[in-house]
């Protein structure tokens, strides 16, 4: 029986992918999976069982991805799951930046008692009178799940597209329009988009990515859109540059005190992925990413570990987290000589320091070789599983 620990309110319809096999709940102890949206678990204590945490959604700041990675904890997110939600609202969000419907809308509501409202809208319409996307350009900042979309639906509109992502994945790539322009150079992008939307995740190097130098070199009147993470625009920098004109709109899902009353913000508080259809369709992959974990050592969609994938034909399988150091397949496939196992199929993954490997055995591998595998300097933690019973 595995346990699954529920720390947010998970749609129903993502509790019900997982089978008699597991306990689910939110008073669970012991746990080896935990399953969360936006809770905080940078401070709680992670149970010795603890083997994976998926997150229902595609950011992850709010799980300490380091203590995780070096416990052997797999942490799991859901990207692509809420991309067509969030996708819908970008655009709303340039509608919104090129035409004022909002002033317009917010004028009509004030028109209740206004017998010749036919006439004075004719006359207030040209306050609120705004542009088409039809030939602007767009520009796109990170081309995965989400970005991928957002560039497609772009050109139905008729816009331009340029995209901008070193790391742009194999999938992503089949996915994209041919007519979207790939700028290997950001800096082509800030210099050619009438439009500029970002799609990619906050950290370190990402932190800030549209300041005072990048706008510098923006066209005069760009209009920005930030429907990922707050940090990646420096809200000084962009005030400064609406107040100029420099910006003339800028439209994020992050507000902050210091943006919403600016006049040339639109502040939507948070609402990217506030679908109904997102909600369910991130508890359904979390799910589904954990029990292939729990179940079969598999993983997809981590943000710690490599994707390392395996069709489970053997009766029994050996998985085994360690640092990606010279040596380690030898060592780990000579521990498996004392119980005469053949290695049937492997597979080994790595991302920066740590890596992952995995071992289809004909022989289930005794309690003494697991000790010996956990004992090469440098493995973090093997784990064993069965097929079917013998």
């Amino acid at each position: 029986m595995y346990k699954i620990k529920l720390y947010n309110n998970i749609a129903p319809i993502g509790i019900q992918q997982f089978t008699a096999d597991y306990e689910v709940g939110d008073d669970i102890e012991n746990e080896d999976a935990i399953l969360v949206r936006s809770a905080n678990l940078h401070n709680i204590e992670y149970s010795d069982h603890l083997k994976c945490i998926a997150r229902a959604g595609a950011g992850t700041n709010n799980i300490d991805i380091d203590a995780c990675t070096q416990r052997g904890i797999v942490v799991f997110n859901t990207p692509g799951a809420n991309s067509n939600a969030v996708k819908e609202l970008v655009f709303a969000g340039m509608l919104l930046a090129s035409r004022d419907i909002y002033g317009g809308i917010s004028w009509a509501k004030t028109q209740q008692n206004n017998e010749n409202l036919a006439k004075d809208m004719e006359k207030q319409k040209k306050k609120y009178a705004g542009t088409e996307l039809n030939q602007k350009t767009l520009g796109v900042i990170g081309c995965g799940a989400i970005g991928v979309q957002v560039a497609n639906l772009a050109l139905r509109f008729g816009m331009k597209v340029r995209g901008y992502d070193p790391f742009m994945s194999i999938d992503a790539a089949w996915n994209l329009s041919r007519y979207v322009h790939h700028d290997s150079d950001i800096d082509d992008l800030f210099r050619n988009s009438d439009f500029i939307t970002i799609h990619i995740p906050l950290n370190e190097k990402t932190k800030n990515t549209i300041n005072k130098e990048t706008i510098a070199q923006m066209k005069d009147g760009v209009k920005i859109l930030n429907f990922a993470r707050g940090g990646l625009v420096n809200n000084d920098d962009i005030l400064e540059a609406l107040n100029t004109g420099k910006v003339a709109k800028y439209v994020t899902d992050f507000p902050t005190p210091e943006l919403v009353n600016h006049p040339n913000v639109i502040a939507i508080p948070h609402l990217g992925a506030s679908t109904a259809e997102s909600e369910e369709n991130c508890a359904i992959k979390a799910a589904q990413e954990t029990m292939h974990y729990l179940q079969y050592g598999n993983i997809r969609n981590s943000v710690n570990f490599p994707d390392c994938y395996m069709d489970f034909n053997a009766p029994f399988r050996i998985c085994v987290i360690h640092h990606n150091v010279p040596k380690m397949i030898s060592q780990i496939t000579n521990s498996l000589s004392h119980d005469n196992a053949n290695i049937e199929n492997l597979m080994n993954k790595s991302r920066n320091e740590i890596a992952y490997t995995i071992l289809d055995l004909d022989k289930e591998a005794s309690p003494e070789t697991i000790q010996k595998i956990e004992a090469i300097p440098g493995v973090v933690k093997a784990r064993t599983y069965r097929r079917q019973p013998l």
